[in-house]
């Protein structure tokens, strides 16, 4: 069965309570993969040089601005064309990025968890199972999209 109406609007409904608070919860996600998985650290070049999270590092909250948002579109092309879309150059450039800095299977799975922790936080008691699949649904068919171009950026 494809992502329903009701699946992409919970998720375009809880993406605009998320967006309300978006430094916070820009941090409240970079600290929940790094209490997951602490060498998730060295993966991204803003965190690198620092022994915590920065909070008001720029690039920390565009990033995470960049994965809710992704997500969230995700959802919205699940819904209406019963596949993720990204466009080829941002495809192209996601693929060679998650490849160029060791982004392996594993961390697509750490991500998940903190996207869905922080987008329940967020939400408060809105937070539902359905909720949580819907999220589920769309990171997935996102991430799946990034690990193909990674694999064709490999044998190319």
């Amino acid at each position: 069965m494809g992502f329903t109406e009701k699946e992409e609007g919970l998720v375009k409904e809880s993406w605009e309570i998320l967006k309300q608070n978006i430094p916070e919860n820009s941090l409240r996600f970079f600290t929940i993969i790094l209490e997951i998985a602490p060498a998730a650290k060295d993966l991204f070049s803003f965190l690198r040089d620092s022994n915590d999270i920065p909070h008001n590092n720029p690039k920390l909250k565009a990033h995470a601005v960049k994965v809710f948002k992704m997500t969230c579109e995700s959802a919205i092309q699940l819904r209406e064309k019963g596949q993720v879309v990204v466009g080829e150059t941002t495809l192209k450039y996601l693929g060679a990025i998650h490849l160029n800095s060791g982004v392996a299977d594993p961390h697509f799975e750490v991500v998940k968890q903190a996207l869905l922790k922080t987008v329940e936080e967020a939400v408060g008691d809105k937070w539902s199972m359905e909720t949580k699949d819907a999220w589920s649904a769309a990171y997935d068919q996102l991430a799946a999209a990034i690990k193909a171009e990674m694999k064709a950026e490999e044998t190319s």
